[in-house]
């Protein structure tokens, strides 16, 4: 690797963590074990004895800050994001599969309210919930996606569904509902869906939108309010788009035209790219990744980001396994995924190198916003990220959880 290469690789990182898992102490709600969970996961953090297997989750990126995340709300999220790290270490400590493992730590992201992803997904421009999932198996190198469903309660459980009991990789809409049905999943009414917290981020999105003079569209009623499976909302006809020609972006901003932001979170007043992820190493030495969101406050137009991407938001082989969160369409337009995975399999890079380089060096050349989490089939794990916080966790083989938030200590 050139000196030029090497330079660019650890200039400018805003937050990259890369470490072996290892025991680095216990995952608490109380402010000094909190800080000792940040130090552990800092910039800097040295290596550690790599384990035989281990976990890693995210539940999002974005501009994340202490002045506005109380005691008690940092508290209650790291606690979700502990339990989610103690679901999967159950499994894998029984010897079970990685898939099976990242299944059971994002459904316990999917049913807390406090991360974008099933019971706490965003609304779209409609009031409408569009959740999208995806799962990989790095071993098989199978894949199953879903986008677009409204009465999934665990979309990355459909999602493994259309992995094993379907030839297909993705399904949309009605279509994977009716897959859903047709293997025997269950429809939620759509009003599980629904938050204030999140109603009152769509809001504030409309609010700011109409301050800045985009096109008016017609606003109904939020669509959770009692419908049902076999009622769906009728979608408004929104005004078309404005037809100028696409600009340069810089990171948490929304393309031309387009009224995409993150998710507003109306408590904290902070704006995250809410998505949930995570990715396993089993006693076998097999990865799994999976992925799941409900995309973007007051998107529209069937808007899909990257997350049900297979090799966007999701990817894992024999070599390496990614989740990604942040601004979808940069993920999709560079592949993240893959193409950290790419470097360590085409450049023998090593997996915090290429996911560091990716993220920082790539997407913030392009004004892309967000991150990863990332391991690879010695253990090594990387979860850099170019926001000023990521909610991430992870935990090893010795079961002790570690879960930071923010960019610094």
């Amino acid at each position: 690797m050139s000196p030029s290469f090497s330079s660019r690789m650890h200039r400018g990182l805003l937050a990259s963590t890369a470490l072996l898992l290892a025991p680095l102490g216990c995952a608490t709600s109380s402010q000094a074990g909190a800080a000792r969970d940040e130090a552990a996961l800092r910039t800097d953090a040295p290596p550690r004895v790599k384990p035989k297997w281990g976990l890693v989750i995210h539940g999002g990126a974005g501009v994340i800050s202490r002045e506005n995340l109380t005691p008690e709300r940092e508290a209650a999220m790291r606690a979700v994001l502990t339990e989610a790290l103690q679901a999967g270490h159950a499994v894998l400590a029984k010897g079970g599969r990685s898939m099976d493992a990242v299944t059971a730590a994002i459904r316990v992201m999917e049913d807390s309210p406090y991360f974008n992803a099933g019971k706490g997904a965003v609304f779209n421009h409609d009031g409408v919930n569009e959740l999208d999932a995806a799962v990989m198996d790095g071993k098989t190198r199978m894949a199953g996606a879903v986008a677009g469903v409204h009465h999934i309660q665990n979309p990355i459980d459909l999602a493994r569904l259309v992995m094993e009991k379907s030839p297909h990789v993705m399904m949309v809409g009605d279509g994977a509902e009716a897959f859903a049905r047709s293997q025997g999943m269950p429809l939620v009414d759509a009003k599980y869906f629904f938050t204030e917290e999140r109603w009152q981020g769509l809001q504030r999105a409309l609010e700011q939108e109409k301050a800045k003079g985009a096109p008016p569209a017609e606003q109904g009623q939020p669509s959770t309010q009692g419908q049902s499976p076999t009622q769906p909302a009728q979608p408004v006809t929104p005004a078309p788009p404005p037809a100028s020609a696409p600009q340069p972006v810089t990171p948490a901003h929304p393309q031309p035209g387009s009224s995409l932001t993150p998710g507003v979170d109306p408590i904290t007043g902070d704006h995250k790219f809410g998505t949930v992820g995570a990715v396993a190493l089993d006693m076998d030495g097999n990865l799994a990744a999976g992925t799941s969101t409900g995309g973007m406050t007051n998107k529209r137009f069937g808007r899909v980001g990257d997350a049900p991407i297979i090799g966007a938001g999701t990817y894992a082989d024999e070599r390496c396994a990614v989740s990604a969160t942040g601004h979808g369409e940069f993920f999709i337009r560079y592949t993240v995924a893959r193409d950290i995975c790419a470097r360590v399999e085409y450049q023998d890079l090593p997996l915090p190198e290429a996911a560091s380089y990716v993220v920082n060096d790539v997407l913030v050349k392009a004004g892309g916003e967000g991150g990863v989490i990332a391991m690879d089939r010695q253990g090594h794990v990387a979860m850099p990220f170019n926001s000023s916080g990521m909610y991430r966790g992870y935990i090893s083989e010795d079961g002790t959880p570690t879960v930071a938030i923010f960019q610094q200590p």
